[in-house]
């Protein structure tokens, strides 16, 4: 799933550097380039690497609170497996819903909001999977003692009808 997401912000940045080239250049600097550049730095990155590189976009965008600081925060941390999706949304939905920001740097805080959006709502689809299995698993072996329980009860009766029907052999021959 992290790979088929880095695939697509790649094709979507790369979609960007093409704009960029057919589009006469602004006086501002090319921000789609920088995230592209970011997010291809990011690629080969090991998992406790990505997770340092993410503790320090963070830092550089609690000193610089810039649009693009921000989103290469919420690249970093989209990026490493355990990152909490708030902090992820808490990083580019001020940036996704400010029409001021650059098209580029807003379009990617809108993936990155969808993304950690989904992200969230698979892990609770997860947890209340996780939770109906074991429920389920606890139903199961409670029916178990119960079907246990009543062939023991079973086996008791049985020695019992046994032990009458040779009391009653006895008795008749008698």
């Amino acid at each position: 799933m992290r790979i088929l997401a880095l695939a697509f912000v790649v094709a979507v940045l790369a979609g960007c550097s093409v704009i960029d080239r057919v589009m006469p250049k602004t006086a501002g600097p090319a921000r789609g380039s920088e995230l592209m550049e970011y997010l291809a730095s990011l690629r080969g990155l090991g998992e406790p690497r990505l997770a340092a590189e993410a503790a320090r976009q963070r830092e550089a965008a609690a000193r610089e609170p810039g649009d693009v600081a921000r989103v290469k925060a919420a690249i970093a941390l989209s990026l490493v497996p355990r990152a909490d999706e708030a902090e992820v949304l808490a990083l580019v939905e001020p940036v996704a819903g400010r029409s001021s920001a650059p098209a580029e740097v807003r379009g990617m805080a809108s993936f990155l909001q969808a993304m950690a959006q989904e992200r969230r709502r698979l892990r609770e689809s997860a947890a209340a999977a996780a939770t109906h299995v074991r429920e389920e698993r606890h139903a199961r072996e409670a029916e178990k003692q119960r079907a246990d329980a009543l062939q023991e009860r079973a086996a008791q009766l049985q020695q019992k009808l046994d032990a009458l029907s040779d009391l009653e052999k006895s008795l008749s021959n008698r």
